[in-house]
């Protein structure tokens, strides 16, 4: 069984080690932001489909786009121990790249709790519905990382990749 002692900084684990959700009621609130990104690995042909908006799914950079947002929106309904927070606001961004294309998920929230899940999870969902919008011309195509780029807010303030 693992303890808190062995793993201080696991706060979602209590004295006995069983997964608990964090009482937050006592914490200050502040405004919070998280950027996360992930990339869709493609090939050219398949980027170019996606920026002249030529697939026969339609346009998959706004589905992607919303797709992202209602995700953000849902996180605490996807991920068990997150908080349901007031978002204020989410963006979704496309960067394309050579090597495929670059999503950049913003979330921002006056809150609690931070923000990093609901923009982890925004640009995840972005990226899995690009992969699902373009599949019927390149199967191959893949989510080679999710990852935080950017936090503030809250008592550990900035982390910056």
């Amino acid at each position: 069984m693992i303890s808190v002692s062995d793993h201080p900084r696991l706060t979602h684990l209590d004295e006995s080690g069983a997964a608990h959700m964090v009482d937050v009621g006592e914490k200050p609130v502040t405004q919070r932001l998280a950027r996360a990104q992930c990339l869709v690995r493609m090939s050219e042909p398949t980027r170019m489909a996606v920026r002249d908006s030529t697939l026969a799914k339609g346009d998959a950079l706004a589905t992607a786009r919303i797709a992202g947002i209602m995700a953000a929106k849902r996180t605490s309904s996807l991920i068990p121990l997150c908080h349901p927070l007031p978002i204020e606001s989410v963006e979704v961004e496309f960067d394309f790249q050579d090597e495929g294309i670059q999503i950049t998920c913003s979330a921002r929230v006056t809150a609690r709790t931070g923000i990093e899940m609901e923009a982890l999870t925004g640009a995840a969902v972005a990226g899995l519905t690009l992969i699902d919008m373009v599949k019927g011309i390149e199967r191959g195509v893949e989510l080679e990382y999710v990852r935080l780029i950017e936090k503030s807010g809250g008592r550990s303030g900035e982390w910056h990749r």
